[in-house]
C-alpha cells in the first residue's frame, strides 16, 4: 500500500484524480452517499471490482445468536446485524460485447469527486476496450435529502473515436456475496442469503423486488424507474427475477450521440406493513421522484444543503486538508442523521457494516453536539429514538435488577447486542450521555414541546437508574460502584470519575425538569420525596482526588495500579486490546481512550483551571488513543490548557482519520463520531465554545498553524458567525433576537452591529509527552513531511 495521496485538497470537493484499486474498499466508504434512511456505498457504477458492496436502510438488520461457553444471568441471547440490502446503484455497459471493467482494455482517465455543495458524487471515465474502441463515461449520484426514499443516478455513455454498439444494464441485485471480513471485533458478522424473495415484478422501465429478513422477520422492497434518452432506434427490455431486477438497452452510438439514463431507485422497510402496503409506498416514492426529475432532484438537494451550510459551515486559514476535512466531517454527520427520522445513528452511519451497524454512546455525546448546534432538528429525532425504546431500557433495567431504565451498550433497535459486559453492560455511563445530549439539547432549542413529551421521561428513569445503581456509604457520601467508563482499558471499578460527574448533572437535572412540569412528573410517579432524594445523591456524589500526585484518578484507586510497560510496547502491538488480554490492561495504568479528560470537557465546572492542566498531563503520558474518540477530547482540552500546537496535532489525527485511513479500517465505514471530532477540535477547542443555562461562551485562541477561523453556528432561534484571528475575535448576529454571550468571561449583548473583542494570549506551558510511539502527528510539519500511518490509532 502506498502512502501517496490518495485525494487532492480542495474546500468543498473530495477529489479522487485516478483509480486507486488499492484504496478501492477506503474509497467506497469515502464515498458514500446517505441521508439517514438509505445509505449506498461508493462502489463502482458497474459492481466490479469492489471491496466491500454495501447498499443500506437504517435499522433494518438480522438476528444471530450469541453463544456463551458459560451463560450468565443478564447475558443478551442474540444481536442484530445490518444487512446489505438489495443493491440498486449497478449500470453495466458492454462496448461491442466487451464488458467495461476497469481491470481490462485501457483506463484512459478516471476521476471521481464528491460535492459537498451540491450533495453528489459524479464519475467521469475514458475508457478503451481490449478491441481499442474509446467511450466516454459520466455518472453522478445521489441520495435525496428531501425525498427520504429515493436515491438517483444519471448515467452517460458517448463514443469518442468511432461509431460503436452499447449495452446498459440496470439492475437492482438482493443478497450479493460478501468478502470475509476477518475476526477483529470491530467488523461485521458474516451473513449469508439473509434476504428471502416475496415478490418480483417487471412492467415498462420500472422493476419492485420484495424481501423479508430470514430471522428477524423485517419486510423491505426496493423499486427502480428509468427515463431514458438515447438515438431513435434502441431496444429495451425489462425482467425480474426473485433476486434480479434488470431493464437492458441496445443501442448504436454515432459520433457526436450519446445514450442518457436516470435511474430512480426507492426504497422501504416495516416490521409491520403488508406486503401491498410496502410495495405500493415505494411505487408512490418513485413517482413523486419522477415528477421532481432529476433535475429537480439537483435542485433540491443543492437548496438543502444552502440552507445547511449556512448555519453550520467552518472556515480556516493556515491548514488547508483541515479545512477540506471538517466540511467533509460536517457533510457525512448531516448524511448520517438528517432523514433518520426517529432512527438510530449508528457508529458508522450507513457507510459500512462496522460493529455490526449498532450504535453507541458515541452519537450522543460526540455526533450530536454537532447536529446540536447545526441542525437541531435531526438531534431532536435521534433522542426521540432513544424515547421510543424507553420500554426495551425499562425491561433491561428490570433484568439487573435495577430502577428505571437502564439503555443498551450497543444496539440497532434496542435491544442489548453486547455480549461482553465489563465494556459493554457495565458501561452505565450511555444513560447520563443520553440525558446529557437531552440537557444540551434543550438549552439550544428552548424546545419546550420536546422536553415535555422526550426529555422529561428521559431525564426520569436514567436519573432512576443512577439512584438506584449508586448507594450512600456510612459517611453518607454516594457511591457507583462496578462501573466500566469509557476507557474501556479500565472495566468494573468503583466511582468513576466520568460516570459519577455525568450522574450527578443527571440527577440534579432531572429533579428540575420534574419541578417545572408536575403534571408530567406526576404521571410518571414522580414525588417531591424522589426528586429531594435525587438532589441528596447528587450533592453527596464522590469525585476521588489524588492528593498525593494532586491530580483525578480515572476511577478510585486507578493512579495505585501500575504503570503499563509503553517502553516494552512496540508500534506493531497497537492496538493492545489485539494483542494483551484484557485482563493484563484492566490491571494497570494505561488508558485506550480520554476518559477524565472527557469529564474536564463535559464537567469542566467541576474542575479548577490548574487541576485541569495537572489532569492533562498526566493522562498525556497514559492514553495510548486505541479509539478514533480520544483525539477530539484531547485537542480541546489542549487548547484549553493552553497546548495550542499539541491540540492542531490532535485535531489534524481526529480530522483526517478516514480521508488518511489512520487507523487502516475505514473500509469497514467511515468513523462518524471522529469525523465529528474537526467540527468540536475547532469549535470547541480553538473557538472554545462551551454552552449552559442559555449563556453561550467563547474563549478562542489559535494555534500557530492556524491565521484565521471563522464559524457558522444555530443557538436558541439564532445563527451566529465567530471569526478569530491571532489577535482577536469578532461576533456576528446573522438571524435572529440579541442574544447575550461571554467572551473569556466577559459578557456581552450582540445584536445588529458586529462586535470585536481581544484574544489574550495563551500561557507557554511546557509540552506534556505521550507514551513512546503514541505522539500525534505534526501538523505545522506539512502534509508531505508526515506518514499518515505513523499514529495508528484503533477505530
Amino acid at each position: 500500500m502506498t502512502d501517496r495521496p490518495v485525494y487532492d485538497v480542495d474546500p468543498w470537493c473530495v477529489r479522487e484524480p485516478e483509480l486507486r484499486l488499492d484504496r478501492l474498499t477506503q474509497s467506497e466508504s469515502i464515498f458514500a452517499l446517505s441521508n439517514g434512511h438509505v445509505g449506498l456505498r461508493g462502489n463502482l457504477d458497474e459492481g466490479e471490482p469492489h471491496g466491500l458492496p454495501g447498499s443500506y436502510l437504517n435499522s433494518f438488520y438480522e438476528l444471530r445468536p450469541l453463544p456463551y461457553p458459560e451463560a450468565g444471568n443478564g447475558y443478551p441471547e442474540s444481536s442484530q446485524t445490518v444487512v446489505n440490502v438489495t443493491n440498486g446503484k449497478l449500470i453495466r455497459l458492454l462496448v461491442d460485447d466487451e464488458p467495461f471493467d476497469v481491470r481490462y482494455g485501457r483506463l484512459l482517465g478516471h476521476e471521481r469527486v464528491l460535492d459537498m455543495r451540491a450533495g453528489t458524487l459524479t464519475r467521469t471515465v475514458e475508457w478503451s476496450t481490449p478491441a481499442d474502441r474509446t467511450v466516454r463515461i459520466t455518472s453522478v449520484r445521489m441520495v435525496s435529502l428531501t425525498q427520504r426514499a429515493i436515491a438517483a443516478i444519471c448515467y452517460e455513455v458517448e463514443p469518442v473515436d468511432g461509431a460503436v454498439r452499447v449495452v446498459t444494464q440496470s439492475e437492482l441485485v438482493a443478497n450479493e456475496a460478501l468478502p470475509d471480513l476477518g475476526k477483529d471485533p470491530r467488523v461485521a458478522a458474516a451473513l449469508e442469503m439473509p434476504l428471502v424473495s416475496e415478490e418480483h415484478v417487471a412492467k415498462d422501465t420500472s422493476v419492485v423486488l420484495m424481501h423479508r429478513s430470514r430471522h428477524s422477520g423485517l419486510r423491505m422492497a426496493a423499486a427502480m424507474a428509468h427515463r431514458i434518452d438515447g438515438p431513435e432506434h434502441m431496444a429495451v427490455e425489462v425482467e425480474s427475477s426473485p433476486d434480479v431486477g434488470r431493464l437492458t438497452v441496445a443501442t448504436r452510438l454515432e459520433p457526436g450521440q450519446r445514450l442518457r439514463i436516470v435511474k430512480f431507485i426507492a426504497y422501504g422497510w416495516s416490521s409491520r406493513r403488508s406486503r401491498p402496503a410496502l410495495h405500493d409506498q415505494v411505487a408512490a416514492a418513485l413517482a413523486a421522484a419522477r415528477h421532481s426529475g432529476w433535475e429537480g432532484l439537483l435542485k433540491e438537494q443543492r437548496e438543502y444543503l444552502d440552507d445547511f451550510w449556512s448555519g453550520a459551515d467552518v472556515e480556516i486559514d493556515g491548514d488547508a486538508e483541515v479545512q477540506q476535512a471538517v466540511r467533509f466531517g460536517l457533510f457525512h454527520i448531516l448524511q448520517a442523521g438528517a432523514r433518520a427520522e426517529r432512527r438510530m445513528i449508528a457508529a458508522k452511519g450507513l457507510t459500512g457494516p462496522g460493529y455490526d451497524g449498532h450504535t453507541f454512546w458515541d452519537t450522543e455525546t460526540f455526533v450530536l453536539p454537532v447536529l446540536t448546534y447545526t441542525r437541531p432538528d435531526a438531534a431532536a429525532d435521534a433522542l426521540t429514538w432513544r424515547h421510543m425504546t424507553l420500554p426495551l431500557a425499562r425491561e433491561r433495567a428490570g433484568q439487573l435488577g435495577l430502577a428505571g431504565a437502564a439503555f443498551p451498550w450497543r444496539t440497532i433497535r434496542g435491544q442489548e447486542c453486547s455480549g461482553y459486559w465489563p465494556a459493554g453492560t457495565a458501561g452505565f455511563h450511555i444513560n447520563a450521555d443520553i440525558a446529557d445530549a437531552v440537557i444540551r439539547y434543550v438549552d439550544a432549542t428552548e424546545d419546550e414541546r420536546f422536553e415535555r413529551e422526550v426529555g422529561l421521561e428521559l431525564l426520569v428513569e436514567t436519573a432512576r437508574l443512577w439512584h438506584g445503581l449508586g448507594h450512600h456509604d456510612v459517611d453518607g457520601v454516594f457511591r457507583i460502584d462496578g462501573v466500566t467508563g469509557p476507557d474501556e482499558y479500565s472495566a468494573v471499578a468503583d466511582n468513576n470519575v466520568y460516570t459519577n460527574l455525568m450522574a450527578r448533572q443527571n440527577l440534579r437535572t432531572a429533579a428540575t425538569v420534574a419541578m417545572r412540569h408536575p403534571d408530567l412528573a406526576e404521571r410518571s410517579g414522580v414525588t417531591a420525596e424522589e426528586a429531594a432524594s435525587w438532589r441528596d445523591a447528587a450533592a453527596a456524589m464522590h469525585v476521588p482526588y489524588d492528593e498525593r500526585l494532586g491530580v483525578h484518578p480515572q476511577s478510585e484507586g486507578f493512579t495505585d495500579h501500575a504503570r503499563w510497560d509503553f517502553a516494552a510496547t512496540g508500534p506493531e502491538r497497537y492496538p493492545l486490546l489485539l494483542h494483551f488480554p484484557y485482563f493484563d490492561l484492566y490491571r494497570k495504568q494505561v488508558v485506550k481512550q480520554a476518559d477524565l479528560v472527557l469529564a474536564m470537557h463535559l464537567q469542566g465546572e467541576a474542575f479548577t483551571e490548574e487541576q485541569k492542566a495537572r489532569n492533562f498531563g498526566y493522562y498525556e503520558g497514559l492514553t495510548v488513543r486505541d479509539s478514533s474518540l480520544s483525539a477530539q477530547t484531547q485537542a480541546v482540552m489542549a487548547a484549553e490548557v493552553g497546548q495550542l500546537d499539541l491540540a492542531h496535532d490532535y485535531l489534524g489525527e481526529t480530522a483526517l482519520m478516514d480521508l488518511r485511513d489512520l487507523a487502516r479500517n475505514t473500509r469497514d465505514g467511515l468513523h462518524i463520531a471522529s469525523l465529528a471530532g474537526a467540527w468540536t477540535g475547532l469549535v470547541a477547542g480553538f473557538g472554545g465554545m462551551r454552552a449552559r443555562d442559555g449563556l453561550l461562551r467563547f474563549a478562542p485562541r489559535l494555534p500557530g498553524g492556524i491565521t484565521r477561523l471563522a464559524f457558522r453556528m444555530r443557538y436558541r432561534g439564532r445563527r451566529l458567525r465567530v471569526t478569530v484571528t491571532a489577535g482577536s475575535a469578532m461576533y456576528e448576529l446573522l438571524g435572529g433576537a440579541e442574544l447575550t454571550l461571554s467572551h473569556h468571561g466577559e459578557e456581552f449583548t450582540l445584536g445588529d452591529e458586529p462586535v470585536e473583542r481581544p484574544v489574550p494570549v495563551a500561557l507557554g506551558l511546557p509540552r506534556p509527552s505521550q507514551p513512546p510511539g503514541r505522539e500525534p502527528a505534526a501538523r505545522r510539519a506539512g502534509p508531505a513531511t508526515r506518514d499518515p500511518g505513523s499514529s495508528s490509532p484503533a477505530g
